[in-house]
């Protein structure tokens, strides 16, 4: 797979992708509430999410091997929207672990994984192209990347869209579900997410981890959020980019009902441009 250049022709290396489609302990209680077996199943515009983002993932020429994480996978080999799945020789399913971080570690302790590698989740339905392209030629040589999406920049196209937020000195962001690992040395963070992951809308608890100073800088919003991950990045031998991205629908994944509206509403948007 050679390089390939983004709209605004920046140059894309090849890069793996990772889709986390496994589901929480004790259930989801969307897909509990339509009798589905899996959240990554739920449809968006009437297609299962799952199907959504490995779509734009495969159809990208710089995506190479699709790795699909979760805990049961006959459910998507028996679904239309995603049987498919497992005949294509670019998906390698993998049964998740207990928690995100020991099931990403498996898959990038593998011999034959590939960096870099994006990361992203089943419920990041809106997941397309423009993102793809930004977020890569953003994180660059970087060991890891961030996606963010700044509160004004979400608000000023979705006014009703309700996020949680993390408060920094220069704004406020919102996560997008998008991750880059740009080598082997990003899975030591990993030992950090573990700790986290149960608490993961709230932004701040991993800085507990990495001090009082630290936690004390961010919380009274002393540092912006490029400074912050300098900072982070400094103390793990880590270069750590946050990558503000400029499409509010980044940080749009499905948690919730009203979510799913959201989602929908857009796909319909973009089908209707697309066919117009």
């Amino acid at each position: 797979m050679t390089a390939a250049k983004a709209k605004d022709g920046a140059s894309l290396s090849p890069a793996s992708a990772i889709i986390l489609a496994g589901s929480r302990p004790g259930g989801d209680p969307m897909a509990d509430s339509r009798g589905i077996a899996a959240k990554a199943l739920i449809p968006a515009a009437g297609k299962a999410m799952l199907a959504h983002v490995a779509e734009a993932l495969l159809g990208h020429e710089v995506i190479g091997n699709v790795h699909l994480l979760a805990q049961d996978f006959e459910p998507f080999w028996t679904h239309p929207d995603t049987q498919a799945l497992e005949s294509n020789d670019r998906v390698f399913a993998q049964t998740s672990s207990a928690t995100i971080a020991v099931s990403l570690d498996n898959v990038l302790d593998q011999d034959d994984t590939r960096y870099p590698m994006l990361i992203t989740t089943a419920d990041n339905v809106l997941l397309n192209r423009p993102m793809i392209d930004d977020f890569l030629a953003a994180a660059g040589s970087s060991d890891i990347a961030i996606a963010m999406v700044e509160k004004d920049v979400l608000l000023a196209s979705y006014p009703a869209s309700q996020r949680t937020w993390l408060k920094l000195r220069g704004g406020h962001y919102s996560g997008a579900n998008l991750f880059y690992f740009g080598s082997a040395k990003a899975k030591q963070i990993l030992a950090y997410w573990a700790e986290v992951e149960q608490d993961r809308k709230k932004g701040w608890k991993i800085l507990t981890i990495f001090g009082p100073w630290l936690l004390f800088l961010a919380m009274t919003r002393m540092l912006t959020i490029h400074q912050l991950a300098e900072r982070v990045g400094h103390k793990l031998g880590l270069k750590i980019t946050i990558v503000p991205m400029k499409q509010a629908e980044a940080c749009i994944d499905v948690d919730k009902e009203t979510d799913l509206v959201l989602a929908e509403q857009i796909l319909a948007k973009r089908a209707e441009k697309l066919s117009s």
